[in-house]
């Protein structure tokens, strides 16, 4: 019988030293929830089920470890499918054996849009080796679900965006390069959604506290945005907008969304004569 409750609890977190977990151990460690860290930077590899197999007493893994650059899945296709597929086969498994929660960060896997917004019931298409191999995974964890009842929430987060990620993902680089003085993007035209991290970690939070088995979780985003679109969306001209940042916030555009959330922006824009 699985029994999950909102009280204190032992929460074993696999990639606790990356971009999300980093967040997440912050906002977790102003908790009473015992938290477990396993990562390789602490010598254990979740690859291996000989290393894992002994962690026990939890009630709740969340599983962000895996290996996640798109360029590099196509050229180390093996290494990926082999380390995103066991590691996360091996803390499914533990959650079974200790009866625990399952939370297991997914990804974008739609492929080409065939309706927007984009929801949970739209058809799912892989369309890089990464995407592949956690739509496997995401296979695994119904799986689990079904056959072992091991309750599971799954995060099919893309465009997160914040302080402290990797330089090799967009935000990072047009800051970087715009400190350089000339930002070359080779496409323009694609829109994004994005979802600050720390929203995220409030997300997962909420997760690992539901008592329910069977945990639903959307989360509404702002429209699509570039710099000209969140002006428009102002109503307030593209320079303008940019006056607003330099004053209030005391950075330019793209040091601003690396650092706030669209709603810290309304309510300073709004209080404010411009």
């Amino acid at each position: 019988m699985f029994n999950i409750s909102s009280t204190a609890m032992k929460i074993l977190i696999t990639g606790y030293s990356g971009f999300i977990g980093s967040y997440l151990l912050k906002r977790l460690n102003q908790t009473e929830h015992k938290l477990v860290m396993v990562d390789l930077t602490n010598g254990t590899d979740i690859f291996d089920w000989q290393q894992v197999k002994h962690f026990e007493g939890f009630d709740v893994i969340i599983h962000l470890a895996n290996l996640s650059f798109v360029l590099a899945s196509y050229e180390q296709p093996k290494r990926f499918y082999e380390t995103n597929y066991l590691s996360t086969l091996n803390m499914l498994e533990l959650c079974r054996l200790n009866q625990a929660k399952m939370i297991y960060f997914s990804s974008y896997m739609y492929g080409h849009p065939q309706y927007q917004p984009i929801d949970e019931n739209h058809p799912i298409q892989a369309y890089n080796p990464y995407s592949q191999t956690k739509v496997i995974c995401e296979s695994l964890c119904e799986g689990y679900n079904r056959d072992f009842k091991v309750p599971i929430t799954i995060f099919r987060q893309f465009n997160i965006y914040g302080k402290g990620q990797n330089p090799d993902f967009l935000i990072p680089s047009i800051i970087q390069q715009a400190r350089n003085g000339k930002i070359v993007i080779k496409d323009d035209r694609p829109k994004r959604d994005y979802i600050h991290v720390e929203d995220i970690v409030g997300a997962i939070v909420t997760a690992v506290e539901s008592d329910s088995n069977a945990t639903t979780m959307k989360k509404y985003l702002e429209p699509s945005l570039t710099i000209h679109d969140l002006a428009a969306k102002m109503k307030m001209p593209a320079h303008q907008l940019s006056k607003v940042i330099n004053k209030e916030f005391r950075c330019n555009f793209f040091e601003f969304i690396n650092k706030y959330r669209i709603e810290d922006f309304k309510q300073r824009a709004f209080s404010t004569d411009y």
